[in-house]
């Protein structure tokens, strides 16, 4: 009988690279990484954001539930974990999105972009 593993090959959504420790492949992102998007709440404006849609993107980010499409796009789950939309800095599909209103996943796409 033949041993078959599998080995968990991550890389990280910021930059690319390979993720080893267990911290980062759940976080998806390696400490670097991590630590730019941190810094990048200091630049981004959060004005005209209320306080639960700036604590609905920090969670999107550390729940890797944010993934880069494009240069400025971004795939973005629900809270839910039911649907996709596509997002970003200025727009969104998401029912908030459409109506025009500022979301927490355009949010959440600044903060990655900012990093």
């Amino acid at each position: 009988m033949q041993n078959t593993t599998t080995e968990q090959h991550t890389t990280c959504l910021g930059c690319g690279r390979k993720l080893t420790s267990p911290k980062s492949i759940a976080a998806g992102r390696g400490p670097v990484c991590a630590r730019k998007v941190r810094q990048a709440e200091q630049t981004v404006d959060l004005t005209g954001y209320k306080p639960h849609q700036v604590a609905s993107a920090r969670e999107l980010i550390a729940d890797a539930a944010i993934i880069p499409l494009r240069s400025v796009v971004f795939l973005a789950v629900s809270t839910d974990g039911t649907e996709t939309y596509r997002s970003a800095p200025t727009a969104c599909t998401c029912p908030a999105g459409i109506k025009g209103s500022r979301c927490y996943h355009q949010l959440a796409a600044r903060l990655l972009l900012a990093a």
